[in-house]
């Protein structure tokens, strides 16, 4: 006889672990299925300040197995499995993972973004090796070396702040010509700017990557008037934004163009409700706009609080 739980959450990031904590403390039993990345990205940020009542430093590690020690507190079922296969065309609705299949009445999606990538052919080659979208995790690999960062956005420049304590040079390619970033990450940019620790390359894209013995060779290009420029370095890093992971739910689930979930689609008494009654959504993969820890906690937050007021009127 299959089991059916009352609701599952898949995604194991800042989202998916708060929606756990509040429908945990309202008796829903959640089981919250963490995916491959238990932890979302935010476990790869060094230093996080701007987490509301935590004024000292904190890393993304530290953070989110805070959460996940609250969550567990309050009796979340946790289950470290990878989903490959939905069905959402009746309820239970069923959930196919590489470890177990699992039937519920409801569901909150919470599996966040991707990093975005370039889209060269070698990318997938050295993905892993020279190519790199964490800092925090490769960074130290490149001791005393020349890097590059691609990016315009927070992210970038902290990318490069990471890297400043360990390279030699970074040059920041931005396609654009203004930075989109926190006056204060601008502020202490500004200033290994002036240093000449990183090198500000605007209004340039790459468009060819090269491997040439140990090194990298990156040709870049003005997007003004087709200038190239060549540029060697031992290893690259991508700050380019994300990729909602949504394909999975496309067949049954309302996007926008994006690809982002598309919520408070039927019904406002339940912002964060699907386009499917009983399947709600929280945290980055609804939101393409405000990637923040807070926002994809608050997001979780009413995912929970909506589940909670759904069952009480069904």
């Amino acid at each position: 006889m299959k089991k059916i739980f009352k609701l599952l959450i898949i995604g194991g990031g800042p989202s998916g672990y708060t929606s756990a904590i509040y429908s945990a403390r309202s008796g829903l039993k959640p089981i919250l299925i963490t995916g491959i990345n238990d932890g979302g990205q935010i476990i790869n940020s060094n230093n996080i300040q701007n987490w509301p009542g935590n004024y000292n430093k904190i890393n993304g590690y530290k953070l989110m197995t805070n959460m996940k020690k609250q969550a567990l507190k309050f009796n979340t079922k946790i289950i470290n499995d990878e989903i490959i296969k939905i069905n959402f065309i009746k309820k239970p609705f069923t959930i196919l993972g590489k470890v177990n299949t699992y039937y519920s009445k409801s569901i909150i999606i919470a599996t966040g973004c991707k990093p975005r990538m370039l889209g060269l052919n070698i990318e997938k080659k050295l993905y892993g090796k020279q190519i790199s979208t964490c800092t925090s995790c490769d960074g130290y690999f490149y001791k005393n070396k020349i890097v590059a960062v691609i990016g315009g956005g927070n992210k970038a420049a902290e990318e490069c702040l990471t890297l400043c304590k360990f390279t030699k040079k970074i040059f920041l390619i931005h396609r654009n010509n203004n930075l989109k970033i926190d006056m204060i990450l601008y502020k202490k940019l500004k200033k290994k700017i002036k240093q000449n620790q990183i090198i500000f390359i605007k209004n340039y894209f790459i468009y060819k990557i090269k491997k040439i013995n140990n090194m990298l060779l990156i040709k870049i290009k003005s997007i003004f008037n087709n200038k190239k420029k060549k540029i060697y370095i031992n290893g690259l890093f991508l700050a380019i934004g994300s990729i909602p992971n949504t394909n999975i739910f496309s067949k049954y689930i309302k996007l926008n163009k994006n690809k982002y979930i598309i919520t408070n689609y039927t019904n406002n008494k339940y912002t964060s409700m699907t386009n499917i009654r009983g399947i709600f959504a929280s945290g980055d993969v609804t939101n393409y706009k405000y990637k923040q820890i807070i926002t994809a906690c608050s997001s979780g937050c009413i995912a929970a609080l909506d589940v909670e007021n759904y069952f009480k009127n069904i």
